[in-house]
């Protein structure tokens, strides 16, 4: 099903008006955050124009919208022929045969060029059989985003390559240096999206893992037990007011607001704090991921467009795909929007440009190399039988990550202890790993 011959595929390039369809059209179900809202207005004068293609935009919040797309994908309804999905969901969906795998288009599309995409964002979104199932929209990784400014005011040096104690040292030295300013910000609100992220590379770099070979259950292990008190000790003592109810915006919000010295986070963060109108903007220093065991510890996400493999219009969907995720997208919003609007983190050319690397020069680079330093078949220290670097890249996760996030956030708001947190969530993580084993 997933094959598809090439005059089908020249047809589906021809363009508007081509063999008489004048009825084309493409069902897309995405998240609304500001890219992909930059997208949905760029479509109709820039896509749809050239093309003749409609596209139809079913735009939700996050967690709705992987509601909504887990469903149609799961029942193949074919609603919707193209969705927006990460590397969380990518792989899980490619095993259950809910997707198109792309290799077919992409070999056809020669201006696509498939080796400017990163290397961890191709491996990221490739099933098990090898196959891509998606295509990067904008890509992520987390790094430290620290008040230069402020560190030379009070003598104060990043290191190139800081480690987690150095970051808890500086944190202690730079909380209260300025007035209203705490050391560092680091989320606490539950969510397998929000905690869990930055705390998982936490348990990498100290050794830890969420699962060992065997799916046997790590939680309550020594690496794991030490990197979640080092993580919450450092944001109770050091970290943002109500820390437990802090996730990415509150965090963004206190850094722009200069209530922060260092925060801990999404490499996207770095545009935001970077805006023409940020009262940071030039103010703000970027430091790779902290580690203590490992080489590097940031974290690899993406939003990607994905196929359903019961889509009826698979030639249009990919010729969507292939203008929002190719190059010329990218220096589309560069020229109408803005470079750092520009859905970076995923291709190569565009760290080559020069008006790309002019517009965020104080943070380019360092994403680039936090983006292309990540493995997210082989994080940490510990050989593990899954993939992904901030989450467990298995179904189960959804639920686990949000149930152990709750117990986090509580052990944060001082309503338990780490030990109590961990030992509740170890019961929690045995029952999905033996379920594992069993297989």
């Amino acid at each position: 099903m997933a094959a598809v011959s090439a005059a089908a595929l020249l047809a589906g390039c021809a363009g508007a008006g081509g063999g008489g369809e004048d009825d084309r059209s493409v069902n897309v179900l995405m998240v609304n955050n500001p890219p992909m809202k930059t997208l949905q207005k760029l479509t109709a004068e820039h896509f749809t124009g050239k093309t003749g293609i409609t596209v139809n935009f079913t735009v939700l919040p996050e967690n709705q919208v992987r509601d909504k797309i887990s469903q149609d994908f799961a029942s193949q309804a074919g609603q919707y022929d193209v969705a927006t999905l990460s590397n969380y969901e990518t792989p899980i969906y490619a095993e259950r045969d809910w997707l198109y795998a792309l290799d077919p288009y992409v070999q056809k599309d020669e201006k696509y060029d498939q080796d400017d995409i990163l290397t961890s964002m191709q491996l990221s979104l490739t099933g098990e059989d090898g196959k891509i199932y998606a295509e990067p929209f904008y890509g992520e990784s987390s790094f430290l985003m620290y008040r230069k400014d402020v560190f030379a005011k009070h003598g104060l040096e990043m290191p190139e390559k800081p480690t987690w104690d150095q970051v808890a040292d500086l944190a202690a030295e730079v909380d209260g240096a300025e007035a209203g300013m705490k050391g560092i910000c680091l989320r606490g609100l539950p969510g397998w999206g929000q905690v869990i992220a930055p705390l998982t590379t936490v348990v990498n770099t100290f050794g830890g893992t969420w699962f060992d070979e065997n799916w046997e259950a790590q939680l309550d292990s020594p690496e794991f037990t030490e990197a979640t008190k080092f993580y919450v000790d450092l944001v109770r003592e050091h970290g943002q007011a109500g820390p437990a109810q802090a996730g990415f915006a509150e965090c963004l919000n206190s850094m722009t607001q200069g209530r922060t010295a260092m925060w801990y986070d999404a490499t996207a963060g770095a545009g935001e704090l970077e805006r023409d109108d940020s009262p940071v903007k030039g103010k703000v220093g970027y430091a790779p991921a902290p580690v203590k065991e490992t080489e590097s510890s940031g974290w690899l996400y993406t939003w990607a467009l994905g196929m359903q493999k019961a889509s009826d219009n698979p030639d249009d969907a990919w010729e969507f795909i292939s203008w929002a995720t190719g190059k010329e997208y990218e220096q589309l919003v560069g020229e109408e929007v803005g470079w750092t609007s520009v859905p970076a983190g995923k291709r190569t050319s565009t760290y080559d440009d020069p008006r790309y690397r002019k517009e965020s020069g104080a943070f380019g680079d360092e994403v680039f190399q936090a983006i292309e330093n990540t493995d997210p078949r082989d994080p940490g220290v510990k050989k593990r039988p899954y993939s992904g670097i901030q989450f467990v890249g298995i179904p189960e996760f959804t639920s686990l990550g949000t149930d152990v996030s709750q117990e986090i956030s509580a052990a944060i708001a001082g309503r338990q202890s780490v030990e109590q947190a961990l030992a509740d969530s170890q019961k929690l993580a045995e029952k999905v790993g033996e379920e594992y084993r069993n297989r």
